[in-house]
């Protein structure tokens, strides 16, 4: 299947949301290292038989041309200051965003909504910036038409700006104005150093240093030599229930889904990837901090509101140890979220920023996207029928680990969800082993 790409076009605000050139400071959730990287996702929709405007290139632009008033940031550019080497945004008055006009001459449905396509065509219809454009095009979408009329978004969002759920209340915006809003529900709000700056003075009263590392040196996401390749399975839900019910008879414990199963996925990995022993690796997620913190931020803010937290072990110990103990580390992690804990984050950024902070060579990170909200984002046509994450890079972590809801498209698989993650690749047969435990219930 081959993807037609045309002229980009630069959508601009549909009025100057300013006129003046200025400077907005970011949080120190934005500009943590790991967060120097582009996410990008795409959706999938499916034709619809109400009377709907014919191009959605032009529903799209048009409703992004009324939302970029409000979220103009997203036209700015990024540049590091002059002292400490922190990112600042830079706004121009006359900045726009590029969003690119493609075409594939095949249905939508001849992979499925994206269900059963392969990697390399999804990837033609999502843009990837280079380096030399990562800091000034913060926001590119893409737009694909099917000949059955149904169509991809395509996005790439530098992570500075926002996680996934502030990324989803702006496409949430442009969609409402897309379906004829007005305005948009709920107001967006930047004051990232006033709702998430550091404390005065900063301390670090939550020991953050035992599970980050500190080496000037350290670029995050570089070094690997080997080729990391992506790897789906299909969780089933028979198998998964009597899998945390394995779990509770012998530890005494009700594990979650994201604890049952991340733990399985980690311990496989690092058995699959043949990790010396003595090498310490860690298994990272992101919390959450919207209403952990004090008092809670309020709900249009769409800044990084996540915070990461890091499970470490050596691998020795990891592999050896029984799969339950490896699920209550995970599970015991939960309860240093606290507002403490984000305040030392931020005050260990800011303490520590110049000496370069990092998480390390051996993370396995991982993330659920059941339950994001992106079937919400609906611009006339009803939700997407398929979401997929492409990032590889998060949280310090090349091979990710991403839970995903089945596509409405495979009404057959319902059963479940799928897990989408990145292996090394010569580590993947090893890892597939591993996995035949999970699915013949040989979990000792």
């Amino acid at each position: 299947m081959d993807v037609k790409i045309s002229e980009p076009t630069t959508v601009y605000p549909s009025h100057p949301p300013f006129t003046h050139d200025h400077i907005l400071p970011l949080s120190h959730l934005d500009t943590d290292r790991n967060m120097n990287v582009p996410f990008r996702y795409v959706r999938a929709y499916a034709a619809t038989n109400q009377h709907q405007p014919t191009d959605p290139f032009d529903v799209i632009t048009t409703a992004l041309s009324t939302a970029l008033v409000k979220y103009y940031p997203y036209t700015g550019s990024l540049h590091r200051q002059d002292s400490g080497g922190r990112l600042d945004l830079h706004c121009t008055v006359g900045g726009g965003v590029t969003v690119i006009p493609a075409t594939v001459e095949t249905p939508l449905t001849l992979v499925n909504y994206l269900d059963d396509a392969d990697e390399e065509f999804i990837e033609l219809l999502v843009p990837n910036p280079d380096q030399k454009t990562l800091l000034t095009d913060l926001l590119i979408l893409q737009v694909t038409r099917f000949s059955c009329g149904g169509w991809t978004l395509g996005a790439s969002v530098h992570h500075v700006l926002c996680d996934g759920l502030g990324a989803t209340l702006f496409f949430n915006a442009v969609a409402e104005i897309a379906r004829g809003a007005v305005d948009v529900t709920v107001e967006p709000v930047w004051d990232r150093l006033k709702l998430l700056g550091p404390r005065e003075p900063a301390r670090t009263e939550f020991p953050i240093e035992k599970f980050l590392c500190l080496d000037k040196e350290f670029v995050p996401y570089t070094g690997l030599n080997e080729k990391v390749v992506r790897e789906c399975i299909d969780v089933k839900d028979e198998r998964l229930n009597r899998f945390k019910s394995f779990l509770q008879e012998k530890s005494g414990l009700s594990f979650t889904t994201f604890e049952a199963l991340g733990a399985f996925l980690w311990q496989a990995r690092v058995k699959a990837s043949k990790i010396p022993k003595d090498e310490e690796v860690k298994f990272a997620y992101a919390v959450n901090i919207r209403r952990v913190v004090k008092p809670p931020l309020p709900a249009g803010y769409w800044g990084n509101g996540c915070v990461p937290m890091y499970v470490p072990i050596t691998a020795g110990d990891l592999i050896d140890k029984p799969i339950w103990e490896a699920a209550e580390l995970i599970k015991k992690s939960k309860m240093n979220v606290s507002d403490e804990y984000v305040h030392s984050f931020i005050d260990f950024q800011e303490l520590n920023y110049e000496k370069g902070i990092n998480a390390g060579q051996r993370v396995s990170a991982f993330t659920d996207w059941r339950h994001l909200g992106h079937s919400t984002v609906d611009f006339g046509w009803g939700g997407p029928v398929t979401v997929l994450p492409l990032s590889r890079n998060l949280l310090g972590s090349v091979e990710p680990c991403f839970f995903l809801p089945y596509s409405e498209a495979s009404q057959g698989k319902r059963d479940g969800f799928k897990v989408l993650l990145y292996l090394r690749i010569n580590a993947v047969v090893a890892f597939r082993e591993e996995m035949k435990k999970f699915d013949n219930l040989e979990y000792v």
